[in-house]
């Protein structure tokens, strides 16, 4: 049945204008990317071929994907590295149907390291402007604050970006998420928001309702990034319909880290019927088993979905993005037209 349904559905969901919010660049490093990166940088890999490169992402939860993350991005040393990595998500988005991204990006698993933040930004930018030159697409870049780090950490990559902040779209909050509450971060994302920065944060994907709480009420974010366990708390659920707060979902995420225990039962129906503004993301692609239009498909797929509620989450994507109503305005009107087709 998948096989009838699934070339007209991704060619349905291609022609949507989609933005995708949810997106860790350093989690698209394909293994293929993996070897070139080390092959120029001369990084010795503990992998011998890409087939035991993708052996290795069997993972079954977030520390255990956290920790081959974290060892993938030591091929990343140079400039040219940044924007190759970038540019090369880019044209996988494009092909995908998407007119917009932002970014998330993590400083400090490069400046631990040694590799300067100047280095880390000048790429990713480079990358981001070859993509609108190139392709078409806009992006914003937002940069992530490691949560299993103390927030001291915190503030000093925030100084180091100084120089950076009219190019930054806005702050994340990432990493291991049990164990690290929003609150611990409190202060920072009080000092980003100072900055002009927009803040999102991870939350409520393996943490706790109560940590979506705090997302909401100590640290203020404009964005939820994941959410799912917000339906577990009734008033919460109401809060966020209530609000209109965006919530960047990702399916194929959650199925690869054992979030949801398949496709069929992901909350992401449950989401919208509750009038949730949901999106659909693909998180770190390289590791989870598809990009954008895979996540779309395969949880459209799952779910049963129809067009009006996938035109929907494209919708919510346009306007849950941080770009202004004028550059929302040519992606709403298409689905606009495209709507009744």
């Amino acid at each position: 049945m998948t096989d009838t349904l699934a070339p007209p559905l991704a060619d349905f969901i291609r022609c949507l204008p989609k933005a995708e919010l949810h997106l860790h660049i350093e989690g698209s490093l394909e293994p293929e990317q993996m070897f070139a990166f080390a092959r120029r940088n001369r990084v010795a890999l503990p992998f011998r071929t890409v087939e035991e490169v993708r052996a290795a992402y069997a993972f079954t939860n977030l520390q255990d994907f956290l920790d081959i993350y974290y060892q993938g991005a030591q091929v990343l040393r140079t400039e040219e590295d940044f924007r190759d990595l970038a540019l090369a998500y880019f044209r996988r988005l494009a092909a995908d149907g998407g007119v917009h991204a932002e970014i998330f990006f993590d400083p400090q698993t490069h400046t631990d390291r040694g590799i300067p933040f100047q280095v880390v930004a000048d790429g990713l930018l480079a990358g981001m402007a070859a993509a609108e030159r190139e392709l078409g697409i806009t992006a914003h870049l937002i940069l992530c604050y490691l949560r299993h780090l103390d927030e001291e950490a915190a503030f000093a990559t925030l100084r180091a970006a100084e120089p950076y902040l009219d190019r930054i779209a806005g702050v994340g909050l990432d990493s291991s998420e049990v164990g690290n509450p929003p609150s611990k971060f409190a202060r920072v994302f009080q000092a980003s928001r100072e900055r002009g920065l927009k803040l999102v944060a991870h939350a409520g994907e393996e943490g706790p309702p109560d940590y979506v709480w705090q997302a909401l009420d100590i640290l203020g974010v404009d964005r939820l990034d994941h959410g799912n366990r917000a339906l577990e708390d009734e008033a919460l659920t109401r809060r966020l319909v209530d609000q209109g707060t965006t919530l960047t979902v990702c399916p194929l995420s959650n199925l690869k880290l054992c979030v949801v225990p398949s496709l069929e039962a992901h909350p992401l129906r449950r989401m919208l019927d509750l009038g949730l503004r949901a999106t659909v993301n693909a998180d770190d692609p390289a590791y989870f088993g598809g990009y954008l239009l895979d996540n779309y498909v395969r949880v459209a797929t799952a779910l049963g979905l129809d067009r009006g509620q996938l035109a929907q989450l494209a919708r919510n994507s346009i306007t849950g993005s941080f770009l202004d109503a004028a550059a929302q305005a040519p992606h709403l009107a298409r689905l606009d037209q495209g709507h009744h087709n």
